[in-house]
């Protein structure tokens, strides 16, 4: 019989609802784990036992009173520790938010606990966010579970290294530059990446107000080693919310049942190199779902390239704006991150953001219409296996176009993209990551299930540590 910190969100929400376990039970369950694996990878941070298991209780008496019960009704879940969670402090990685703390849950987080979870623990991430790997100045470097020498992904590797290693079931993270996908294909679990809009997401702590970068591309999304519990994460925590303007009341595409797809598959996209492992990875997917019915195609989306070059020019332009204020709180190793991007970004002006901004309409516009004839592109999520830790200092153009070219086309247009664990590259996990257009999160999901029931899901694995 399996243990319950082994076991699925959805599946522990069932077990509680029935009766065969209790939610003081999980939770206990989880923290016990923490205890017993998080000293060799540092994924979470900050621990909220006490409250957590008053929340327990009040779940296991709800169970007794027969309330009616949400989704995750009882599930403990982490949350990254640039997400509000009231009591909790929003601290971005940095020493100078060490002490911020929110007094109110983003919209994200209390939706969740609306759905009945109860966030238990918090999880590291980069300085801001603005690293692909997790090593931040105030909590140190988290390890990848499957190899402690080689990266968690980032911005949300300390969710990802938490739930492929059993301490958390579920948790939310970010995504600006494939911060929900990078670390699931590093560490071997679930995510998506939803179309920006679909989740809301906003913050008390300063500022709180986006740049243009994070209004078109930034957005908020759950993660967890079964597509299932992320799709149910995601009909959770979407729809429209007043502290998000970009937030809209979307309905969102599904496969319907029996329905079979055109499906695009991008093994190797261009612009870098791929490792051929990732791209028989991608292949492998694509015969699943060929063999589930669907007409699976070699396609390539118009201008790739250039979404990832304009990518680069839109959050480029922003950093490179307030760079002076950044330089005053980052760390050593995200400045320099900084300045390799400082690099080979373009000369900040107002023709290069109106350049970008007409070539993201028309992006948009022929995207779509590939979409219209292939409704999901299947490609990897990195074009490399998990990097050793700090390789990302360095060469930032060989970064882009080797290992997250393919995340990034997602970010500029605003798409979704669902990852799903499918085969090993050097010995560690591979995530295909699974588009479509924009508000078709669930059908991609759908598909990324579909993946999923035939290559098997992930069981939560004891950390290596040599």
């Amino acid at each position: 019989m399996s243990e319950l910190w082994q076991l699925g969100a959805l599946e522990l929400a069932e077990k509680i609802r029935s009766g065969e376990t209790t939610s003081r039970a999980v939770v206990e369950a989880h923290l016990a784990r923490v205890d017993a694996v998080n000293g060799d990878l540092n994924a979470i941070v900050r621990r909220l036992d006490d409250e957590a298991l008053a929340a327990a209780d009040a779940a296991d008496a709800a169970v007794g009173r027969g309330d009616e019960l949400g989704p995750f009704h009882g599930v403990p879940i982490t949350v990254k520790e640039n997400i509000d969670c009231a009591g909790t402090p929003t601290t971005q990685g940095l020493p100078a938010l060490a002490e911020a703390v929110a007094p109110i849950d983003a919209p994200t987080v209390a939706r969740m606990r609306a759905a009945g979870a109860i966030p238990f623990a918090r999880t590291n991430l980069p300085d801001l966010g603005l690293r692909v790997h997790t090593h931040s100045t105030l909590h140190g470097l988290t390890r990848n579970p499957h190899h402690p020498g080689r990266t968690a992904g980032g911005s949300s590797g300390g969710e990802a290294s938490a739930i492929a290693s059993g301490m958390s079931p579920l948790g939310l993270g970010n995504d600006i530059g494939g911060s929900l996908r990078n670390p699931a294909h590093c560490c071997g679990i679930a995510s998506i990446k939803p179309t920006v809009g679909a989740v809301p997401m906003a913050t008390v702590i300063p500022p709180q107000d986006q740049l243009l970068s994070s209004q078109q591309m930034l957005v908020e999304g759950p993660m967890a080693r079964r597509v299932a519990d992320v799709r149910a994460a995601f009909e959770a925590i979407a729809g429209p919310s007043p502290r998000d303007p970009r937030s809209v009341p979307a309905t969102f595409t599904e496969l319907a049942d029996g329905e079979r797809l055109t499906i695009a598959v991008l093994a190797d996209p261009p612009g870098g190199d791929t490792h051929p492992e990732i791209a028989a990875a991608v292949r492998a997917a694509a015969d699943i779902l060929a063999d589930a019915g669907h007409d699976v195609v070699e396609a390539t989306p118009p201008d790739y390239e250039v979404a990832i070059e304009m990518w680069a020019a839109l959050l480029l332009s922003d950093l490179s704006v307030t760079r002076p204020l950044l330089d005053e709180i980052l760390g050593e190793d995200a400045r320099k991150i900084l300045d390799g991007f400082a690099e080979v970004a373009p000369e900040t002006s107002v023709e290069l953001s109106a350049h970008v901004q007409g070539t993201r309409f028309r992006l948009m516009r022929e995207w779509s219409e590939f979409f219209a004839q292939h409704p999901i592109l299947l490609s990897p999520t990195w074009g490399m296996p998990p990097f050793e830790h700090d390789a990302d200092i360095g060469d930032n153009e060989q970064l882009i176009r080797d290992t997250l070219r393919p995340v990034l086309p997602a970010n500029f247009l605003a798409l979704p993209g669902a990852i799903v664990p499918c085969g090993t590259a050097d010995g560690l996990p591979v995530g295909v990551q699974v588009m479509g257009d924009r508000f078709t999160d669930l059908r991609c999901l759908d598909v990324a299930a579909q993946i999923q029931a035939a290559a098997g899901a992930p069981a939560p694995i004891d950390p290596v540590t040599a």
